[in-house]
């Protein structure tokens, strides 16, 4: 078997299988590199998994709240951890197994190992530190062999890992990252969970509904501090009502372990210290690049914050060498790798009319209860870049089908240029927004103004209704609120 190839990916997360089978399809000879398992940490320890535990958090709820629906449940309603954990493993193993099919399929080779540039066009792949998790199901084509391999194109996909500060660092026993809260020995009576991102709120509220006593820490002065304010704010007061106690613009500056606890030091705004103790402590204050030991610096690779600088190509400083997806630099989501992916390799591939990604066009998702998606400008951020706007909102409680579901708690707020009616940007919150977002993604790619949009049919009834309410509040139309 040949070490040479056209193209080869260094990870084989969202970002670089994708890269991968598009290569393939193009007709280029394409090999990845993986260190420990096929679909990266989305399909193993991120995306998917935590999904299939929220969906076993969301059911309890709904059992726990039958008799909202006219149903009377025998007996209490109680998780089974085990079960539950069981469960979103299974599904991972199978994400995994999906990737190695699709390897097979598209006559991708599989390198087992860990890798690294040692000249430009060149990798050496040496035995992997990590535990080898091998797809279950049809066996991808796989060089097992430790060596050196040679393309004209390597691109760099090794994603990301936790941020850790310092003196506070996860211990995988008191204090975890999401690897350990995603398969915890037994289910903790109290949490705190130290930073509101996607991943920390989404274990919040995963946690919370497993009656966890759950307190979050946030920096900033809003949860979930990249969402519009008036979103986030609407979320807080859900969260409120559900039992979670959110402690913003408040740091966590120290921590004391005991045997089986830890007790948070937490400067709040006035500058008090207050002293919270829990059971475990989840740490979430973001992600880096993994870029070490990937001989980078030998090549003279251009970083920048924890990232390897690139065009919109996904093109470094050093000819022949790209990199996409986390280790590229926010925003730090599977569906942005996924995208860049198929950029860079159509790019290398010589196909016209590849056209760098609009990163205003890229949708945001976090999973918790209510859910929470957006896309393009807030409004603070379209009045800070001077722009003349429209706002409209829409709540659900004025939406039939949402009232139906028992899931009135929610909004949709879109925000319009108002001479040109161009789609700036859109926020929603509430049952099944992570579902609608896409709407308004097409939308803004397809250029679609405020006119069209109204003139467009929604069915009904469907929550989906409540996207086009707001687009009609935002130009004093609204029809049923």
């Amino acid at each position: 078997m040949s070490n040479s190839y056209d193209v080869i990916i260094i990870g084989a997360g969202p970002g670089g299988y994708i890269a991968a089978i598009r290569a393939a399809q193009l007709g280029l000879k394409a090999a990845v590199v993986e260190r420990e398992h096929l679909a990266g940490i989305c399909s193993n320890w991120g995306c998917i998994p935590t999904k299939a535990l929220l969906r076993s958090a969301e059911v309890l709820h709904l059992a726990e709240h039958a008799k909202n629906y006219g149903l009377k449940l025998e007996g209490s309603v109680t998780p089974d951890l085990d079960a539950i954990i069981k469960r979103s493993r299974g599904i991972a193993e199978r994400m995994n197994g999906g990737v190695g099919f699709l390897m097979k399929k598209n006559k991708v080779d599989v390198i087992w190992g860990e890798a690294k540039l040692t000249k430009p066009g060149e990798i050496a792949v040496s035995k992997t530190t990590k535990k080898i998790v091998e797809p279950q199901g049809p066996i991808p084509k796989t060089t097992l062999g430790e060596g050196t391999y040679t393309a004209k194109h390597i691109i760099v996909a090794t994603g990301a890992r936790p941020r850790a500060l310092p003196g506070i660092e996860p211990d995988g026993k008191l204090i975890w990252t999401y690897f350990e809260a995603m398969k915890p020995d037994k289910m903790p009576k109290s949490l705190l969970v130290m930073g509101s991102g996607a991943i920390g709120i989404e274990f919040a509220s995963f946690y919370r509904t497993m009656g966890v006593d759950v307190t979050v820490v946030e920096v900033m002065k809003a949860v979930m501090p990249v969402e519009d304010a008036e979103i986030s704010a609407f979320a807080k007061k859900q969260f409120d009502k559900q039992g979670m106690k959110i402690l913003l613009e408040a740091k966590v500056t120290k921590v004391d372990k005991a045997a089986d606890s830890v007790t948070a030091h937490v400067e709040l705004k006035d500058g008090k210290i207050e002293k919270i103790t829990a059971d475990r402590m989840i740490s979430a204050v973001g992600v880096q690049g993994n870029i070490e030991n990937l001989g980078l610096e030998a090549l003279g690779v251009k970083t920048d914050r924890g990232c390897i600088v690139i065009d919109g190509y996904g093109r470094t400083n050093v000819p022949g060498l790209y990199a996409i997806g986390d280790v590229a630099g926010p925003p730090m989501l599977a569906h942005k790798a996924e995208h860049e992916a198929v950029i860079c390799v159509e790019k290398i591939a010589g196909l016209p009319n590849v056209h760098p990604m609009d990163k205003l066009k890229i949708p945001g998702c976090t999973y918790c209860n209510p859910q929470v998606a957006s896309v393009g400008l807030t409004e603070a951020r379209a009045r800070e870049l001077g722009r003349d706007i429209r706002v409209g909102r829409f709540p659900f409680v004025a939406n039939g089908k949402a009232i139906a579901l028992g899931e009135d708690q929610g909004m949709v707020k879109t925000i319009f240029d108002k001479k040109t009616g161009e789609l700036l940007g859109a926020h929603l919150v509430g049952a099944e927004v992570t579902e609608l977002i896409q709407g308004f993604v097409v939308a803004m790619n397809l250029e679609t103004t405020e006119e069209e949009l109204m003139h467009t049919v929604f069915p009904h009834p469907t929550i989906s209704e409540t996207l086009k309410e707001s687009v009609l509040d935002a130009y004093g139309r609204a029809l049923n609120a």
